[in-house]
C-alpha cells in the first residue's frame, strides 16, 4: 500500500486517515497533560509559596527532559515504529502525570514536573507517523493539521482546568484538593489512550515494521534506525539550522503556554478563569492556525519549488518577531490578548511551515530529522525559562525573545536547497 496523497478527513477506514486521527488525539492528550499545572499554578504557587525564581526553575523543568525524550524517540520510531513508541510513551507517561496530584512541597512537585515533561517529546512521534504515511503533495498539511489539533491541547488545558477545580471544589472539597483531584483526569486519559493507540494503528502504510522487517519487506524507513538513524541526521546541516527556527517558534510557544496565566494574573489583575481564558485563546489558535503553515507551505511548494517552503518560514518568524516585541510593550489587558492573538497566529504558523520541511531533509534518518527539529523547540523553552529567571520580569523576558526571533529568522534563508522539485523529497545533505 502507497503512502496517501490526498486526506479524506471524515474517513476511518485507511490506515492512514487512522493513523491521522489517532495520533492527533493522542497529541492532544498528551498536551492537555503536559500543561494541565500551568493554568493553576497560581493556586500552587500560594499552597507552596513560590518565589518568582522557583516558578521558572518549574517551567524549565517542564520542557528540559523532553529535549532528550525527543532525540530519544525519533531513532526509536525508526527502529521499532511509531505505534510502540507512542504506546510506551503514553503508558509511562502517565505516570509522572498521575504522580504529580500526589506532591507535598515543592521539591516533589518540582520531580513530577520534570517527568511529565516527557510527554512533550509525543509531537515527534506525531510528525512522524504522518510524514511515513501521507505522500509529498500533502505532508506539509497532514503534518501541520495533526500537530495544529493535537497541540490545542495545551489551550483547552489553559481554559478548562480552572473550571473543572472550580467543578470539583463545588462538590465540597477544599481548594488545596480539588487542583490535586482536577490533575487526575489527564493521566487517566493517557492510559486509555495507549491501549487505544496499540489497538488501532500501524506503523506505516504496508504494516508494522516488526512484521515487515522479518517478511524482507522493503519500506521507506527500512534503515537500522536508533543510533545510526540518529547520527545520520546529525550530519545535516539542514536539521540544525531548523533546530534553531523551531526553537524560536515552538520554543515560544511553550514559554507563553507556561507564563501566559500567571502573567495575567500578576500584571492585569485578572482572576485565575479570566487568566485561564486568555491564555487558552493562544493554544486554541493551534486548531487552524497550525494547519495553515502547513498547508500555505504545501500551497507555495506546488506553485513554486521546495524553496517557497523556506521563504513563508523567514516571512512568518519575522512577523512573530515583531508581534512578540508588540505583545511585551501593551499597556491595557485588550490590547495585550490581541497582540498575542497576532504573534500567536505566526507562531503556529511557523511551527506548521518548520515540520512542512522536515519530511525533505533525509528521507533514511526522518526519525533522527524529527527528533532533532523537535528538541530545538525545547531548548528554546528552556533558555526563555532561564532568561527569565535572570531577568526576574516576564515582561523584559518577552521583549528580549523578541528581539532573538528576528535574529533567529536569518536561519530559515539557511535551509535553502539546491534545484529540487517541489513535489520530491530531497536527497540527504552532504
Amino acid at each position: 500500500m502507497a503512502k496517501a496523497n490526498n486526506i479524506k478527513l471524515f474517513s476511518f477506514d485507511t490506515p492512514q486517515m487512522r493513523a491521522f486521527h489517532l495520533t492527533w488525539v493522542a497529541f492532544f492528550v498528551c498536551f492537555f497533560a503536559w500543561f494541565a499545572c500551568a493554568p493553576l499554578m497560581p493556586v500552587i504557587k500560594g499552597e507552596f509559596h513560590l518565589s518568582i525564581s522557583q516558578i521558572a526553575d518549574i517551567n524549565i523543568a517542564a520542557v528540559a527532559i523532553t529535549i532528550l525524550v525527543r532525540l530519544l524517540v525519533g531513532p526509536l520510531c525508526d527502529r521499532f515504529g511509531p505505534r510502540k513508541t507512542y504506546t510506551g510513551l503514553l503508558a509511562i507517561g502517565a505516570i509522572p502525570v498521575l504522580g504529580v496530584a500526589m506532591a507535598q512541597s515543592y521539591e516533589s512537585f518540582l520531580l513530577f514536573r520534570l517527568g511529565i515533561g516527557a510527554v512533550g517529546a509525543s509531537f515527534v512521534i506525531t510528525q512522524y507517523h504522518t510524514s511515513v504515511m501521507f505522500g509529498p503533495r500533502v505532508v506539509g498539511t497532514a503534518n501541520a493539521a495533526a500537530a495544529g489539533w493535537g497541540n490545542s491541547g495545551g489551550g483547552v488545558a489553559q481554559a478548562t482546568m480552572p473550571l473543572l477545580m472550580g467543578a470539583v471544589i463545588m462538590l465540597g472539597v477544599s481548594e488545596t484538593m480539588g487542583w490535586r483531584v482536577a490533575l487526575l483526569v489527564p493521566g487517566v486519559l493517557m492510559l486509555v489512550m495507549a491501549v487505544v493507540y496499540w489497538k488501532f494503528t500501524q506503523d506505516c502504510p504496508e504494516g508494522n515494521y516488526a512484521a515487515l522487517r522479518a517478511a524482507g519487506t522493503p519500506f521507506e524507513a527500512s534503515g537500522k534506525g536508533g543510533m545510526a538513524s540518529f547520527i545520520e541526521a546529525c550530519r545535516n546541516y539542514r536539521a540544525w539550522l531548523l533546530f534553531v527556527t523551531y526553537g524560536a517558534c515552538f520554543g515560544i510557544e511553550l514559554f507563553i503556554h507556561n507564563v501566559a496565566a500567571v502573567y495575567y494574573v500578576d500584571h492585569f489583575k485578572l482572576s485565575l478563569k479570566e487568566a485561564g481564558m486568555a491564555a487558552g485563546s493562544f493554544g486554541l489558535l493551534a486548531l487552524f492556525s497550525r494547519a495553515l503553515g502547513g498547508w500555505l507551505s504545501d500551497k507555495a511548494a506546488s506553485k513554486g519549488s521546495l524553496n517557497s517552503r523556506v521563504n513563508l518560514l523567514f516571512i512568518l518568524m519575522v512577523g512573530e518577531g515583531l508581534g512578540l516585541l508588540w505583545f511585551s510593550q501593551t499597556a491595557s489587558v485588550a490590547l495585550a490578548i490581541v497582540a498575542m492573538l497576532a504573534f500567536g497566529m505566526c507562531t503556529h504558523m511557523a511551527c506548521g511551515a518548520t515540520y512542512a520541511l522536515v519530511p525533505f531533509v533525509n528521507r533514511k534518518a526522518l526519525g533522527g530529522v524529527a527528533g532533532i527539529v523537535g528538541a530545538g523547540g525545547n531548548v528554546g523553552a528552556v533558555l526563555a525559562g532561564f532568561l527569565m529567571k535572570g531577568t526576574g520580569d516576564v515582561r523584559q523576558t518577552l521583549f528580549i525573545l523578541g528581539g532573538a526571533v528576528l535574529a533567529a529568522s536569518v536561519c530559515a534563508i539557511g535551509v535553502r536547497f539546491g534545484a529540487a522539485p517541489a513535489e520530491t523529497p530531497a536527497p540527504a545533505a552532504a
